[in-house]
């Protein structure tokens, strides 16, 4: 098969992005996935002896991916109900740390009130690094949010970027 469409200038490209109506939000598909739904899936994960970087991975970016869907489709005050539920504990104080790390960090960055539970003092870890090498453990305690390092996080500026 050979391709017979028309290839465009990235200015032309441009011209109809710029011509194309704005994006409204579909807000009444409201909120698919929660940090508290993630959070569990992390304890059954914590309790079949996976590692925390997984629960790292499959439960805190996972987390973090659905918050950014629900941004996207429906602006911050519908996203922000991913972190309104309570998440249960996952049986690992790290990972129940790094849940209330990214609620109190999405909530700055997109002006929104931290959920009480983010706010917890027993939701601390004691210098966790997830899915961050040695070799990068400075960049880390260097370059990690504010939120993520008052819970005693460590992830590096990359660490937070999705796909």
């Amino acid at each position: 098969m050979v391709f017979q469409g028309e290839v465009l200038s990235i200015g032309a490209l441009l011209e109809r992005a710029q011509a194309a109506p704005a994006h409204e939000p579909d807000r009444h598909v409201g909120v698919r996935h929660t940090a508290a739904d993630n959070a569990l899936r992390c304890a059954e994960l914590v309790t079949a002896g996976e590692s925390l970087d997984a629960c790292w991975r499959f439960g805190v970016l996972q987390t973090l991916d659905d918050y950014t869907s629900t941004l996207r489709r429906g602006g911050a005050a519908l996203a922000a109900l991913v972190f309104t539920a309570v998440p249960a504990s996952t049986g690992s104080d790290e990972v129940d740390a790094a849940f209330a790390a990214l609620a109190d960090h999405l909530a700055e960055r997109d002006g929104w009130p931290v959920p009480g539970w983010a706010l917890d003092p027993a939701r601390r870890a004691d210098g966790w690094y997830p899915a961050v090498p040695d070799t990068w453990r400075a960049e880390a305690e260097r370059d990690s949010p504010r939120a993520f390092t008052q819970r005693g996080i460590f992830i590096t500026a990359r660490s937070l970027n999705r796909a």
